[in-house]
């Protein structure tokens, strides 16, 4: 986690050809730096396990309050325990 917040505090870096050339490089880098807190961002929300965690639990309480049917529980149940899954897999194979 730590990681994370030092590398959203992180802002593009510049060098000589930045100088030299200011024009084309700087812009390259800010979208370059954009498209990476993009990425950061949306892997952080697919893989936020509580989001999903709790989603299994409003789903639960739904088809306790007879909102959805046991069939569609059943399915939805079965999708958000396969995405908690590739969630573990993710973590497994990044080292967290």
């Amino acid at each position: 986690m730590a990681k994370n917040q030092e590398s959203q505090s992180e802002s593009p870096k510049f060098g000589l050809l930045d100088l030299l050339f200011p024009v084309f490089f700087i812009p390259v880098k800010g979208v370059v730096w954009i498209a990476e807190k993009l990425i950061e961002t949306a892997e952080a929300d697919i893989t936020d396990k509580a989001k999903v965690q709790e989603e299994l639990l409003e789903l639960q309480m739904r088809f306790e309050l007879e909102e959805i049917g046991e069939d569609e529980y059943n399915r939805r149940e079965e999708e958000l325990l396969d995405q908690l899954e590739a969630i573990r897999e993710y973590e497994e194979r990044k080292g967290g």
